[in-house]
């Protein structure tokens, strides 16, 4: 993993010291990490598929087979 730094609204860093003490993640590394990864998931990633989706439909579409001119 490499290291990031970010400067957060100090609301922001409260919210993730209550989830830490609550124990829903065991550290604010832990708890950004989740956002990131859901973050990615939603934006990135749901993007992609709908790209392949489009990408694997357009291919199944029988193209015209060229006819021959006679010459």
């Amino acid at each position: 993993m490499q290291l990031v730094t970010v400067h957060l609204p100090a609301e922001f860093i409260e919210g993730l010291d209550y989830l830490v003490r609550k124990q829903r993640y065991p550290n604010r590394s832990e708890a950004i990490r989740n956002a990131v990864r859901d973050l990615l998931k939603e934006e990135l990633w749901s993007q992609q598929r709908v790209i392949m989706e489009k990408e694997r439909k357009r291919s199944q579409i029988p193209f015209l087979k060229e006819e021959k001119i006679p010459g």
